[in-house]
């Protein structure tokens, strides 16, 4: 995928440099990476909120990417849901959490709202049983957060996408929140892929992306690092790395049987900075 956008002064920006990324169903990603890297761009063309300039997305069979907007509508409605980032932009400010439920459940069928969760119990599921006639504008911080998660899930999506959801947050209000995420990915089945700039977040995630420049730069796995080869052979060294070898650093890569390669700066001295 490739995206640009056009600034007020008319300028326009390359938000993603040709992503190419497969997520399997039931994976919880985390993306992370600096400001302007891409990542909540990333985020809504997922969610079909906006379309990639170039490239194509699909969602299981269906290519949302070229998909009209009627039946768009239909696919963010029913398969996925987004979270944006601040609880209160996802929840009606002078409704009650039992009725913010209901509102996000509007776009179902009769029948299949019919077959979803209880209120009560949705509700229970994320500790907020005795606020479901509360008036959201009247809660905490934390409670906003897993009522607008609650209602995210409502639908029984197949994908979440969630931008910043632990934000703001005291640490025990993260902690409860990202235990309902990974819960809630467990009992439902459903795709989960958070962005965050919190690496104690993205660390309770099995995979992790780090976008750079707009493209995708590292990959985390069970705990290993990979680094991506983007076009042209492009390759983004590790966050840590880049301090002791700046731009303009010469290095020697120097084949080490067939699936091994040695990067080492000539005249510098071997050791864990140099290899």
């Amino acid at each position: 995928m490739v995206h640009l956008y056009r600034t007020f002064e008319g300028h326009d920006v390359v938000a993603l440099r040709g992503v190419d990324l497969t997520i399997l169903p039931g994976e919880r990603i985390a993306f992370l990476g600096p400001s302007g890297s891409g990542k909540s761009t990333l985020l809504t063309l997922l969610g079909g909120i906006q379309k990639p300039s170039a490239g194509r997305i699909f969602l299981g069979e269906e290519e949302i990417s070229r998909m009209g907007e009627r039946y768009l509508s239909r696919v963010r409605a029913r398969r996925v849901s987004t979270m944006l980032q601040g609880a209160t932009r996802n929840l009606l400010p002078y409704a009650t959490a039992r009725q913010n439920i209901g509102f996000s459940r509007l776009g179902m069928e009769p029948s299949l709202r019919r077959e979803a969760m209880a209120d009560r119990d949705l509700l229970s599921r994320v500790g907020l049983e005795a606020q479901a006639d509360q008036i959201v504008s009247t809660m905490s911080g934390g409670q906003r957060q897993r009522l607008a998660l609650a209602c995210a899930v409502a639908t029984g999506p197949q994908l979440l996408l969630a931008d910043e959801p632990t934000s703001q947050l005291s640490h025990e209000d993260r902690d409860h929140v990202l235990e309902l995420i990974h819960g809630l990915g467990d009992e439902l089945g459903t795709t989960v892929v958070v962005v965050t700039h919190q690496p104690e977040v993205a660390e309770t995630f099995p995979r992790t992306v780090t976008m750079k420049g707009g493209r995708v730069g590292a990959e985390g796995r069970d705990g290993s690092e990979y680094v991506v080869i983007g076009a042209e052979g492009v390759l983004h060294l590790p966050s840590h790395y880049v301090a002791e070898w700046p731009q303009g650093t010469l290095v020697r890569i120097e084949p080490e049987g067939f699936e091994r390669l040695v990067l080492s700066r000539p005249g510098g001295t071997e050791g864990a900075g140099d290899r």
